[in-house]
């Protein structure tokens, strides 16, 4: 019966749909006037990011279902087929929607900032002159025509490289050739200004100028700017590689060249490129994206970049030091006088690396564990876990290899580390190791001491700074024995039983959800108050939806924060009315994950690197930690309680999948990501001056008018 009045596919939202309107309200940040200009850009270029990887592996993978000729249907009730055809649609409204932007509002507000994209036809002596040179000296060593003829088969295209199309002309047919748009020079070149105008040409354009010098003695009939997606959803046969590394290494290879999924092309493209691209790429005309503008609009977010225009940006946030930091500046003395909470990038993420690098040259420490998902390019953690190794301590580091479209560059950290004497391990067989935990066994006065840092994020310097996500340090020994019980199952065969504070999936955390909100369902149903809010990134995980479902129609007050995807429809009639959701796009990317049960007045709150997706609790190791620390627990859920009241950047989620604005009347304007910036200021400010008081013997209080009145923590 209960099934019957849950589990039908009127209750549940498109995975793939709800993602394009999350890309929607990424748009909306470009869109928003309120943004300063740069930020508008960058919200542009994300906007393009997200879409290629979203037609990369999740509208190729439902092309291949629909190939292989799946017929089933989704928990939404669409077919591949029909969910295909809507992705079209809509995937169309948004690419017209990002070229609308950028041609009708952001090119005119760089005018009137004095920068130009200048027309390569209009260009002046002078300019036309510094194009020759940079042309001759930086552009034409690194192009590489191909030509197409009976000698030469069609090149094989590289996936998301811009490319110029030509047609040579013949004595009795035209050739086809290509020319690439260097991926390692920038995308616009600033020219010379006669006025105090800064002027820019893009590098296909200064290309397109040249291409006659490039094929001299032939005549050009026609050129045309193109770009292709591939198929980037490829597997490999995990169990029967000998050689993991190997194994990935081939598979980022065949990524380059999988099938095609997408083509873009510019406005006015000639039909007769067009012909060919279609019939070499075997590409149908659904799959034909026609733009109004450059192709690839990633490249506006190297905007940031250009000096002089900070006006055009954010004004700069530092992040703050943590309270508990400021007091002691040992980190194991602090870490062993209570639990420290870190909130990036409100707090710095430099406290996570000093204790890495304290480790490394700590001759009390003997070793550390540590597991890798993502990180920065010149991670200083690496470094410092490559010198702990040098200097003799024991060094145990899980890379994952299997973290999309970062496997290269970890397997170049794995066998940088491996070089540095480290033990590196490739995780389970089958699994992703998505946990982020890092564990630190140092011998003290009264025994040996396990340090342990937990996080909803990687750990990563970079990301760290525009991703929000939180972190715990502590030296409880029961989390110790969980972090030591974790890593052996990751680098031997064991299985942690009997574990204290962890939750680990694929074992044991999707029952551990699914009991904490039947719990609240069940204290509803008894007359008792029952609350549960949720921060994630997506929600799609059908058993879950089920169980929130079952909580609301006992009377379970629900309140769900989710960035992305969500295919849980709120506000449906017996079935989600106590169910409120909320998705929050600012300037940070909303990262961490949260949970919030109310539990008969016990207000369990728990941090996670898991998202409530089937991939996180059935296919990956992840790990769900408590927050028991008093002072941590009101902090994280301060955090929960101001981003709910956010009435600017959040948009509120209808039951019909469309995500409105906040109705602002008679509400306070709170923009919850400038909220916690001012939080983690005023938390800092106090604490230095108490430090202060402490060295002059008097104390004044310090507020930097950031108290925050009117957030007052959980119902």
């Amino acid at each position: 019966m209960m099934k019957t009045i849950y589990d039908t596919t009127g209750n549940f939202i498109n995975r793939e749909l709800s993602w394009l309107e999350f890309n929607q309200r990424v748009l909306e940040g470009a869109l928003d006037a309120a943004n300063p200009l740069f930020e508008r850009l960058n919200f542009l270029a994300i906007v393009s990011s997200n879409l290629d990887e979203f037609f990369a592996v999740r509208v190729a993978s439902l092309g291949d279902q629909i190939l292989a000729g799946l017929e089933k249907r989704d928990p939404s009730g669409l077919l591949p087929q029909e969910c295909m055809a809507q992705i079209v649609e809509r995937a169309h409204g948004i690419v017209e929607g990002q070229y609308r932007c950028y041609r009708n509002s952001l090119l005119k507000k760089l005018r009137k900032e004095n920068i130009n994209i200048v027309n390569p036809k209009s260009l002046t002596k002078d300019q036309k002159k510094f194009v020759k040179d940079y042309y001759l000296h930086k552009v034409f060593p690194v192009l590489t025509p191909l030509v197409v003829d009976q000698g030469r088969p069609f090149p094989l295209l590289r996936s998301r490289e811009l490319y110029i199309a030509l047609l040579i002309k013949g004595v009795e047919t035209h050739l086809f050739a290509t020319v690439q748009v260097p991926k390692v020079l920038p995308r616009f070149v600033e020219v010379p200004s006669a006025t105090k105008d800064r002027e820019f040409i893009m590098l296909e354009d200064l290309i397109t100028l040249k291409l006659p010098d490039l094929f001299q003695g032939h005549k050009l009939a026609a050129a045309g700017f193109f770009r292709i997606t591939r198929n980037a959803d490829l597997d490999f046969d995990e169990e029967g590689a000998e050689d993991l590394l190997e194994a990935i290494e081939l598979s980022i290879r065949q990524r380059k060249w999988g099938s095609v999924i997408r083509l873009e092309v510019g406005k006015g493209f000639h039909k007769d490129l067009l012909a060919i691209l279609k019939e070499e790429l075997e590409i149908t005309e659904d799959k034909i994206y026609e733009v109004r503008g450059p192709i690839d609009l990633t490249f506006l977010s190297d905007f940031i970049k250009l000096k002089g225009c900070e006006h055009l940006r954010y004004l700069p946030f530092q992040p703050q030091d943590v309270p508990e930091l400021i007091r002691e500046k040992d980190i194991f003395k602090a870490i062993q006088e209570q639990d420290i909470l870190l909130h990036h990038p409100y707090q710095s993420f430099q406290p996570v690396v000093e204790l890495v690098k304290t480790a490394a040259r700590d001759p009390q420490v003997l070793a550390i564990k540590q597991t890798l998902y993502r990180v920065s390019g010149n991670s200083p953690i690496i470094a410092a876990l490559a010198q702990a190794a040098e200097l003799g301590k024991q060094v145990t580091v899980l890379v994952e290899l299997k973290a999309r479209f970062d496997e290269e560059k970890n397997i170049h950290w794995a066998k940088h580390l491996e070089e540095a004497g480290c033990h590196v391990i490739y995780g389970l067989v089958g699994l992703k190791t998505h946990c982020k935990v890092l564990l630190i066994v140092r011998r003290e006065e009264d025994g040996i001491k396990r340090y342990v840092h937990m996080s909803t994020g990687n750990y990563n310097d970079v990301t760290a700074k525009i991703y929000t996500d939180i972190g715990l340090m502590t030296v409880n020994p029961q989390f110790g024995a969980d972090a030591s019980a974790l890593f052996n199952m990751l680098s031997g065969l064991s299985q942690p039983v009997n574990l204290n504070k962890f939750t680990l999936a694929p074992a044991g955390m999707r029952e551990k959800f699914l009991q904490l909100i039947e719990d609240e369902a069940h204290n509803a149903q008894k007359g008792m108050k029952a609350v549960i809010v949720v921060k994630v990134n997506s929600l799609l995980d059908k058993q879950i939806i089920l169980a929130l479902y079952r909580a609301s129609s006992q009377g379970v007050e629900i309140k769900l924060i989710v960035r992305g995807v969500c295919c849980l429809r709120p506000g449906l009639p017996g079935v989600s009315e106590t169910i409120a959701v909320r998705s929050i796009v600012g300037r940070f990317l909303e990262h961490s994950r949260i949970f919030y049960f109310y539990h008969g007045g016990e207000e369990l709150v728990y941090l996670s690197s898991a998202d409530w997706m089937p991939r996180n609790l059935d296919r990956r190791v992840e790990l769900l930690f408590p927050v028991e620390n008093p002072d941590a627990k009101e902090e994280v859920k301060a955090i929960l309680d101001i981003a709910w009241q956010d009435t600017v950047k959040a948009r509120i989620l209808n039951a019909k999948g469309i995500y409105k604005k906040v109705d602002k009347r008679r509400k306070k304007s709170v923009k919850s990501q400038d909220a916690l910036c001012e939080r983690a200021v005023a938390q800092s400010t106090r604490e230095k001056a108490r430090l202060q008081e402490r060295l002059e013997g008097s104390f004044h209080p310090v507020t930097a008018g950031a108290e925050m009145q009117g957030f007052t923590g959980m119902k």
